[in-house]
């Protein structure tokens, strides 16, 4: 599946599940039946015989939306993959089957059909394919796209994008250290070395990641209130930028940003106290930060209160980031920074720890039905505020902005957390299901911002029964 289907499935997902928040499920309407549509063959046209044919109808299940081929060899198949011959002459019919509005369109080859309402309705378009490669069709009807109608169009061989040296920079949100508990104040070292790297973005595109360790975001620092921080910072001898560090829990110079500016193949090492207890965001403070920043040089320390935490089942280490790739969101082969799209605050892409796909493909949130789990949560940025929110629950308890001494805030929907902050928020799972972590400024799914938490065991018809008196 390309990036596009997993992405759009995730899309669908989503829309599945704040479909079923909503309410009891409606009964579903059967689907009228479509006019039977002969086998594509050649027929003549005005513009000349036609070399190749596809008939495509719309579905609608549920929340989702869909093509699905009719007739040859794409029959039944849900947004087929069409393959055409360099030159031919193409023509692809469209049938409404659900009385919704749509259209047809492949934009990177300027085919468009007309907008269609009525079931039983068709649009056809007609061209050439004088273009080799590989192209997305889709329903242009705003948030169709994103429900599901969306296929590719390969025109000659199917281009094989190679990425030999992509490696995947995604910092697993299960990899932290577990609770200190209970202990005196002591020195705890930590070792950070500053890895530039190309890495996975997303299928088929890779990108030069600046790192800590060589995932983003960087390792989970947990100290005690009271520890001294024993840092030692190498910048490897292959980097081509000089590094640095800014602990926004350490007081005085720069959280050691003014002290650890250091070339390729150098090594740092400085202390400080960490007096305030609370969750705070380190990050690379060399010029131009932003641009450290949005290359994945951000992570996050916890400095736990003298009592400690209340236990929890799980606890999870999620970090919300910007990057401004030079070509458009969506290009293939190795992408290249864009300073004057990071000036604008024109990201192409916002990503979880690091890539598109980091929490739902490659690394899910997993957790059981009667678990409470707690989600250290960040935006490394560097410019855009984030809405945190997990569709199908609420907040039992949120440390706004990182602050573990107040008492936190109960029953919370949506909580704001600033570039370059953090916060804390804890639920109980009472359901299983596929719950969606989205920053509430809900465009940014688009461009890859979105996670999953994956819920196992028994379901509950007491909290949520989709089908009353079933």
């Amino acid at each position: 599946m390309t990036g596009i289907g997993k992405y759009t499935a995730i899309l669908s997902a989503l829309l599945l599940l704040a479909a079923a928040c909503a309410g009891p499920a409606a009964t579903p309407v059967p689907l009228p039946t479509p006019t039977p549509t002969p086998p594509a063959v050649a027929v003549p046209v005005d513009h000349g015989e036609m070399d190749t044919a596809f008939t495509l109808e719309t579905i609608l299940e549920g929340s989702r939306l869909a093509f699905r081929g009719v007739g040859n060899e794409v029959d039944g198949v849900v947004n087929p993959t069409l393959r055409v011959n360099s030159g031919d002459l193409v023509r692809i019919t469209l049938i409404n089957s659900d009385g919704v509005e749509h259209d047809f369109a492949i934009p990177q080859l300027d085919v468009h059909s007309e907008h269609i309402h009525a079931i039983g309705a068709r649009a056809e378009v007609v061209f050439t394919a004088h273009q080799a490669g590989e192209f997305a069709y889709y329903c242009t009807i705003p948030g169709h796209r994103q429900a599901g109608m969306e296929g590719k169009l390969v025109v000659g061989e199917e281009p094989v994008i190679a990425t030999p040296d992509a490696v995947s920079i995604v910092r697993d949100p299960a990899d932290l250290p577990g609770p200190i508990g209970e202990r005196p104040p002591q020195t705890v070292r930590v070792e950070l070395e500053t890895v530039e790297l190309e890495g996975r973005l997303a299928d088929g595109a890779t990108y030069t990641y600046w790192t800590f360790n060589g995932r983003v975001p960087g390792p989970f620092v947990r100290v005690r209130e009271g520890d001294t921080v024993e840092v030692h910072l190498t910048n490897r001898s292959d980097s081509t930028a000089v590094h640095s560090i800014d602990f926004h829990a350490a007081t005085g110079y720069h959280g050691g940003g003014s002290v650890s500016q250091i070339a390729p193949g150098q090594e740092v090492t400085f202390t400080f106290k960490a007096l305030n207890p609370g969750l705070y965001v380190y990050h690379c403070a060399t010029p131009s930060v932003a641009h450290h920043i949005a290359s994945g040089m951000y992570g996050l320390i916890l400095v736990e209160p003298r009592d400690g935490l209340a236990p929890v089942d799980r606890e999870f280490y999620v970090m919300q980031g910007e990057l401004y790739t030079a070509e458009p969101h969506g290009t293939s082969g190795h992408l290249g920074f864009s300073h004057e799209k990071m000036l604008d605050e024109r990201p192409e892409y916002f990503v979880y720890n690091g890539a598109v796909g980091a929490l739902t493909e490659e690394s899910p949130l997993r957790a059981s039905v009667g678990e409470t789990v707690r989600i250290y949560y960040g935006v490394g940025g560097p410019s855009f505020i984030s809405s945190f929110h997990v569709i199908g629950e609420i907040f039992d308890r949120v440390y706004d902005q990182g602050s573990l001494t107040s008492p936190p805030l109960t029953n919370v929907q949506t909580t704001l957390v600033p570039a370059g902050g953090a916060t804390v928020v804890e639920f109980h799972l009472g359901l299983p299901g596929s719950y969606v972590l989205v920053d509430h400024a809900l465009s940014r799914l688009e461009r890859g911002l979105v996670g999953l938490l994956l819920v196992e065991g028994p379901d509950n018809p007491e909290v949520f029964n989709p089908q009353p008196g079933r």
